[in-house]
């Protein structure tokens, strides 16, 4: 294989208003993957720094992959997929709430955590102790202004819909579905769901690598609308109608509220419909047509102080995830000097010769 592999980006779990959402179990197929390699250890003994490198000399190798990333930390890796080959490396501590399941048949469990000195750790006890706690506190406040952020974003919602004319809204979902499955033939097989997320709220603010996974797609179909408008309603109508025909499709969640739906793509279609901006340009569904515009502006002054607010308990997220990496930073500081990395390193290539046994 000569031409380098392309690298999906997605998130497998998120800060949400539920707390940190998992979607781990979407990551590979545990019962139809190859080899799945689980890194045990504690921050700073190099996980996702190995899943980066594993990741990058799999593309020199000609094969596409998937970084899934932290939604703690962008930069840091939470696993690395190399579809083609059904193998997967994960970072399998916590919150990532992924173990093994079929171990020693599919799974295998390394412990990083062989090659850091505890002894010199255990001198820093009290201060690795205060770190890891003082994370935790901030977490929680980081989850309590989502929440409240949630329930501003619900009354937008809820002010929007009230506005909404219901029975265009329905003929504009149903000449939609119709587009996409008219003369698509129906399979005798029970399609399968993937779900992840594509964006997240994070210490850098509001990243998303909407680009790694829709660009390639042929036929895009954007939805555009206010909240509350029944964009992921029409998601959810067009995913289920798919499936029913037998066709899988990958869901891409909301980070506010993580089971609500941002996008989704029909694979084997070639098709998929988005609330994304970045898309405005594909052929475009205004669900704005469909609000009656008298009751709408009659809560203009509601809305505009809600947004604000929903914006300020946003910015306030993103800033106590910004004190949580500082911690996260000061935690790891501990570890690195104590860690035997060119055992590590062995690890790593022992490991990409592993997996290129599969191929």
């Amino acid at each position: 294989m000569s031409t380098k592999g392309k690298i999906k980006r997605l998130l497998p779990g998120g800060n949400t208003s539920l707390g940190f959402f998992s979607y781990f179990d979407y990551i590979i197929d545990l019962k139809d993957a190859n080899k799945v390699y689980f890194l045990k250890g504690g921050p700073g003994v190099g996980k996702s720094h190995m899943m980066k490198e594993i990741g990058n000399e799999m593309t020199n190798q000609g094969y596409d992959i998937e970084f899934h990333h932290c939604s703690a930390d962008p930069d840091s890796i939470d696993a690395v997929v190399i579809p083609k080959l059904k193998v997967a490396v994960f970072d399998g501590t916590s919150p990532h709430r992924m173990d093994p399941k079929y171990p020693g048949a599919v799974d295998e469990i390394i412990n990083l955590g062989e090659f850091w000195d505890e002894g010199a750790l255990r001198k820093k006890r009290e201060e690795i102790i205060e770190a890891t706690d003082e994370n935790s506190r901030l977490y929680k406040r980081v989850y309590k202004y989502l929440e409240a952020a949630k329930a501003i974003h619900d009354d937008i919602e809820w002010t929007c819909n009230q506005a909404m004319d219901a029975a265009k809204f329905k003929e504009a979902s149903m000449l939609l579905e119709k587009k996409i499955f008219n003369g698509i033939e129906i399979k005798d097989r029970l399609a399968q769901e993937r779900h992840l997320f594509g964006s997240a709220y994070t210490h850098k603010g509001h990243i998303d690598y909407v680009e790694t996974y829709m660009n390639d797609v042929e036929t895009i179909y954007h939805l555009k609308g206010y909240a509350g408008t029944g964009k992921s309603s029409i998601l959810e109508r067009v995913a289920q109608r798919a499936m029913d025909y037998g066709y899988d499709v990958e869901f891409y969640h909301e980070p506010l509220v993580p089971k609500k739906i941002k996008s989704i793509i029909i694979p084997e279609l070639d098709i998929a419909v988005t609330t994304h901006v970045d898309y405005q340009d594909r052929e475009s569904i205004d669900l704005n047509k469909f609000i009656n515009r008298e009751k709408f502006y009659k809560y203009k002054e509601e809305l505009e102080y809600s947004t604000k607010l929903f914006q300020q308990l946003i910015d306030d997220v993103i800033y106590n995830l910004g004190r949580t990496k500082k911690n996260h930073d000061f935690i790891e500081k501990f570890y690195v000097p104590n860690i035997d990395f060119t055992q590590v390193d062995e690890v790593k290539n022992r490991l990409i010769k592993n997996i290129l046994v599969h191929s």
